[in-house]
């Protein structure tokens, strides 16, 4: 049983896929740091909210002071562009993983599942021999280059692959995807530049793709009669994805994925032809096989277990958002809402309604009136800010949140004080009222 796993996992198979991958997420890492330069994005994300939301549990962080964001992410372009030519490659590698990952925990106003995963590619490309050809490293230090790697490796991406589109689809069975109103509602606020998506076609067309190429992608590219097939549906829906979404690399990252479905052979033919190409075969098993079968196989458990979490919390995630985030739960629901809190002294009993826009940005805002993380945190936030002046007080959030356009109906309890509660990442919060278990009628 263990040659024949031996066999499967450690055979030497050619590594121009992986080498390939290196050099576009690169690029893409490096577009990523220099983009969100040029877009504005770390001047609105970091320099001009008073706050930043960041993941409970990392409220340590801070931004760096004054143009610093700035300097941060112009090294992590830097560190993209040695990942992609392969120049001190782990070192570039480790070090975009850990500003990421800052950047990433600092804010969670532009959350997404993209960036999530971004976080952990980082990671694992820092232990997969990408830079061991067509790269400089392999130039400057001829013993490290190597034209093959294991097959396990192939498999490990494939499967994490099939994973998050498999979640992605999963998600996507609810009603309002079911019965094409959530994508109808979708085109009318992000596709409103196109009148074609506004048609009834077109929702019925997103609705049954969108669900389907999740839950089919993966096996179609495994499987050689329809492999081109799917390659045409997967840049068709990137390229859609791009232009309509507006959601920066991922779709790109994507498509880059469609590497390491094709044949050694073609990949090495159509990009890396300079590089020699391996075909020996060989089983060599590492030194290192049971940290590497034991690590491999404890990420791909966690990334199974973890979206499953919310099953376990009571209440509708949907309305509740408990276990949404870190779930591959991708473009299902939009959130909307408006709240008011009222910060009222324990000791002199003063009440004050706060204005919204003397701490927060516009997107800030919006999150705070529709999202239950952030409403809480916000209560934190203004107990700290009103301590500053010797002040114990109380912070009583009355929102209202609607889901998918709907009429917003209440979602907090306004007598619970949220600044005096704790978060759990594992339990339902009981301020947070019950889902008012809408149907299309409410409308």
């Amino acid at each position: 049983m263990q040659d024949r796993l031996n066999r499967w996992l450690f055979k030497q198979v050619d590594n121009s896929a992986l080498v390939a991958f290196r050099v576009i997420f690169g690029l893409l890492l490096a577009c990523e740091a220099f983009g969100s330069i040029a877009t504005g994005m770390v001047k609105r994300a970091f320099i001009e909210p008073k706050y930043t939301f960041t993941f409970i549990g990392f409220d340590f962080l801070e931004p760096l002071p004054d143009y610093w964001m700035y300097v941060l992410y112009c090294t992590m372009g830097v560190a993209g562009l040695l990942v992609m030519v392969g120049y001190k490659y782990r070192v570039a590698m480790t070090y975009y993983a850990i500003t990421w990952t800052y950047v990433y925990l600092l804010q969670k106003s532009s959350y997404n599942n993209h960036c999530y995963l971004l976080m952990l590619l980082n990671y694992l490309m820092i232990f997969l021999p990408a830079h061991k050809s067509a790269s400089i490293d392999a130039r400057v230090n001829p013993g490290l280059r190597k034209e093959h790697m294991s097959r396990w490796i192939y498999i490990f991406i494939i499967t994490f692959i099939w994973i998050i589109y498999s979640y992605a689809s999963i998600a996507k069975f609810y009603p309002d995807w079911i019965d094409g109103s959530f994508p109808r509602y979708l085109m009318s606020i992000r596709g409103k530049e196109w009148s074609l998506l506004q048609e009834t076609w077109a929702h019925e067309a997103i609705k049954y793709f969108g669900l389907l190429f999740d839950l089919l992608i993966v096996p179609l590219l495994l499987w050689k009669p329809t492999r081109w097939p799917a390659v045409i549906a997967s840049i068709f829906f990137h390229l859609f994805n791009s232009i309509v979404f507006k959601i920066g690399i991922f779709p790109y990252m994507a498509l880059s994925f469609l590497l390491f479905f094709f044949s050694v052979e073609n990949v090495h033919k159509w990009f890396v032809w300079k590089k020699t190409f391996y075909a020996a075969g060989e089983i060599i098993v590492p030194k290192t096989r049971n940290w590497i079968i034991a690590g491999t196989t404890t990420f791909l458990l966690v990334m199974l277990l973890l979206p499953l979490r919310h099953w376990a919390i009571p209440g509708d995630v949907f309305w509740t958002e408990e276990g949404h985030r870190l779930s591959w739960r991708m473009m299902l629901r939009s959130r909307s809402g408006y709240a008011t809190y009222t910060v009222v002294d324990k000791d002199s009993g003063e009440r004050t309604r706060i204005r919204l826009s003397d701490y927060l940005s516009n997107k800030q805002k919006r999150a705070v009136q529709s999202k239950p993380d952030f409403m809480w945190q916000f209560a934190q936030k203004l107990k700290k800010e009103y301590a500053k002046n010797g002040q114990d007080v109380a912070v009583y959030v009355r929102a209202k949140v609607g889901i998918n356009g709907r009429r917003p109906v209440p979602f907090t309890d306004p007598d619970i004080d949220l600044a005096d509660t704790e978060w759990s990442h594992w339990n339902h919060h009981e301020w947070i009222l019950p889902s008012p278990g809408y149907t299309r009628e409410d409308d």
